[in-house]
């Protein structure tokens, strides 16, 4: 039954089952039969069929396992198909039920579906959309529908070529009209899986109510400036831009004593100038022709003032400016008042001038007397100085000799203090001959290169002793830079400086350094003294003046810092005082500063972020005001000048009108006039050469990043940032 039950299927009837069992025995007969002399051949056989049989029937059950799973996926593949069925049903009711007309374009520009109000106000074209409608023919549709009513001197070629081009941007919306006073609003938008929605809006109730709000206002506006025009103090003409007059007021009739009749309306600016011959009469200087040049010129035309002669003494001041459409207004005002004040003022100048003069020179022989006895005062001074000197000199060698030998310490104290009067002394006189050769200006100075750190070292090597008898700490930071001073004046101005604190300092300590402030080097010299009260600031600076109650002359006569600030004044460095009463002062010396020695480590940066850049011409293409204002203030703080225009065809017609060529450019890419600050540089760099610039957007688009990168400009996107504009004017990458 082993064999026999693995060839036979127990789920067959017994009919079937006997019947398999009957051919497999005479088949093994057979084969028993035949072998003849070979007995197991015969079972090698039947056990090898056997075996097959039982691979076969695996591999059946394997099968109906795998027809198990196919059926259940068939289940499951039905119930999504229903589900998405059921879905697209829904998404096509909800399509149907929105009051726009609604399409969907796939990825390839395909059109998936769309409900019945799409394309329904085009009827010739409408039964022609169906699914499967590449977008392209979809908008040749349109552009030849007898619906579509194009605008003046536009054809069916160039709007279907335009609205290919809208097409390429992620998002879009914009108005087109039919026939029958219709609009339609179109709104178009990339979805995130690159298709096209199009949403198409009937619009025709708003546009008419716009248009006769618009025409209720500008009758309004109308009135309004005819009022307004009536009651200004100029006269007034408006000429449209095919340069016929198109409207006055009734100043410009008085002005020239003449009514300009209704029928006047439309004569051109040529015919008007001739009946005006006989009541003006031009200058020399802007003459009929510049006017008439002026009015016909091409390009956009730059305001102009001028004056011209009306009668034997009338003086109209005249102003002409175009108008946004091209035409222009101009203004006669009346200011023969003005120019009878201005003559009666240019005599009355003369007169005085004539006065002044006199007095100048009476002046000029008194100023020469006291120059002769200033320079005879410096005279007596330097020869006086350099007499006392001597002696005073030769008289502390002798009291310095006693008190080396003194054996009394009351005597050697008392030649100590001797020596101490004579160099009080011998310093008030070399600061009086100070004092006189600046007052006289014959002070020899000359301003040339200084290393700052050996004047600061000889200082504190010279002035250390004297802190530290007083029981003063004395820090003197050293420095690298180089200034440009005269080295003997700067020596004497910080040798002062320091010494009056020293002097006027109880307890505590002096710093004396240097730090980087823009392109200068301010020289500080701080103390813990007393202070200075606010009251008292301009006091100290003065000949003989000494704050605190000491008067013996030890602390001096006061006349360092006056030294000082008229030192300071004849080099031209800037001198400034900061202190607080109770917690002491900081002097400083404010020089211009040449550069840093070598090997020396950078200063820390000190001030406010400002390019190094002075006085370039920088060309700003902007138009918006806002931004423009703001860049103008800028830049223009910064020591450089600022030509603005608004658009692309004004930059260029300004550049070329001034005759300058910009050192740097600042272009927005976005223009009103269509022209695109790449197309401004590449035709502002034809003609003038590789020009430093930027261009500036707000946008992120590829293609302007493209753009800018063909022409070899650098982007810089919108909101600006200083750094990015001080690396336009110090041409840096930045």
């Amino acid at each position: 039954m082993g064999i026999a039950g693995s060839l036979v299927d127990p789920n067959d009837p017994l009919e079937v089952q006997n019947a398999k069992l009957v051919r497999i025995a005479e088949s093994l007969i057979a084969k028993v039969e035949k072998a003849g002399d070979q007995p197991g051949l015969a079972y090698s056989q039947f056990e090898r069929a056997a075996l097959l049989e039982a691979q076969v029937r695996q591999r059946t059950l394997d099968l109906e396992r795998t027809l198990e799973l196919l059926h259940e996926a068939n289940s499951r593949l039905g119930a999504a198909n229903a589900a998405a069925e059921k879905a697209r049903s829904n998404l096509a009711e909800a399509v149907e039920s929105v009051h726009e007309g609604f399409a969907l374009f796939d990825r390839s520009d395909i059109l998936v579906m769309s409900n019945s109000r799409f394309c329904r106000d085009l009827s010739d074209i409408a039964p022609c959309v169906e699914p499967g409608l590449r977008f392209s023919e979809y908008v040749e549709l349109v552009s030849r529908s007898r619906c579509l009513d194009l605008p003046d001197g536009e054809g069916r070629a160039e709007w279907r070529a335009g609205r290919m081009a809208r097409h390429s941007d992620r998002s879009t919306i914009f108005n087109v009209r039919l026939t029958g006073d219709r609009w339609l609003q179109v709104g178009e938008h990339r979805t995130a899986s690159a298709g096209t929605v199009i949403l198409q809006t009937d619009v025709s109730d708003i546009m008419r109510a716009e248009r006769q709000k618009r025409d209720r206002m500008m009758d309004a506006q109308a009135q309004m400036v005819r009022a307004t025009l009536d009651h200004l103090n100029q006269g007034v003409c408006i000429f449209s831009s095919d340069l016929t007059l198109a409207g006055w007021n009734t100043r410009m009739e008085d002005l020239l004593d003449r009514p300009i009749d209704g029928h006047l309306v439309g004569i051109t600016f040529d015919a008007l100038l001739r009946r005006l011959d006989e009541q003006i009469v031009f200058s020399t200087f802007f003459t009929r022709d510049h006017l008439v040049a002026w009015a016909r010129r091409d390009r956009p035309r730059q305001p102009i003032t001028f004056e011209v002669r009306r009668g034997a003494v009338g003086v109209l001041s005249v102003f002409a400016q175009e108008m946004p459409d091209r035409g222009f207004v101009i203004s006669f005002t009346d200011v023969t008042a003005e120019r009878e004040a201005e003559r009666a003022l240019r005599d009355m100048n003369e007169t005085l001038e004539r006065r002044v003069e006199e007095r100048t020179d009476e002046l000029g022989h008194a100023l020469e007397e006291a120059r002769r006895a200033n320079a005879s005062k410096t005279r007596f001074v330097a020869a006086a100085s350099h007499d006392l000197l001597q002696p005073l000199s030769a008289a502390k060698l002798f009291v310095s000799y006693l008190e080396d030998r003194a054996a009394d310490p009351t005597a050697r104290s008392t030649a100590a203090k001797a020596v101490s009067a004579l160099a009080s002394v011998e310093e008030i006189i070399e600061a009086l001959l100070d004092i006189s050769k600046l007052d006289s200006g014959q002070a020899g100075m000359s301003l040339q290169e200084v290393p700052l750190g050996r004047i600061l070292t000889s200082l504190q090597s010279e002035l250390t002793p004297a802190a530290e008898a007083e029981g003063l700490t004395l820090t003197v930071v050293g420095s690298s830079h180089v200034v440009r001073s005269d080295p003997v004046f700067l020596r004497r101005i910080l040798q002062n400086l320091v010494t009056n604190a020293i002097r006027y300092t109880e307890t505590g300590r002096i710093l004396v350094g240097a730090r980087l402030e823009g392109d200068e080097t301010r020289i500080e010299v701080h103390d813990t003294g007393p202070g200075i009260a606010p009251g008292d600031r301009a006091a100290i600076f003065q000949e003989f003046r000494q704050l605190g109650p000491s008067s013996s002359g030890s602390k001096g006569l006061g006349l360092g810092l006056t030294i000082v600030e008229r030192a300071c004044a004849t080099l031209g460095h800037r001198l400034e005082l900061r202190s607080t009463p109770g917690q002491g002062s900081c002097f400083s010396v404010t020089t211009p500063r040449l550069r840093r020695l070598p090997g020396a480590a950078p200063p820390a940066p000190c001030g406010e972020l400002r390019p190094r850049a002075r006085d370039l011409v920088v060309l700003l293409v902007e138009n918006d005001p806002e931004v423009a204002h703001a860049l103008i203030l800028t830049i223009e703080g910064w020591g450089n000048h600022v030509v603005h225009a608004e658009t692309g065809e004004d930059a260029i017609a300004l550049v070329a009108e001034i005759d300058i060529t910009p050192d740097r450019l600042l272009l927005d890419y976005q223009l009103g006039d269509g022209m695109t600050g790449v197309e401004v540089l590449r035709r502002l760099r034809a003609v003038h050469g590789d020009i430093p610039a930027r261009v500036i957007s707000a946008s992120r688009r590829q293609d302007i990043v493209d753009a800018c990168r063909a022409e070899d400009v650098r982007l810089v996107p919108k909101p600006l940032d200083h750094r990015q504009l001080i690396g336009l004017l110090d041409d840096t990458g930045a």
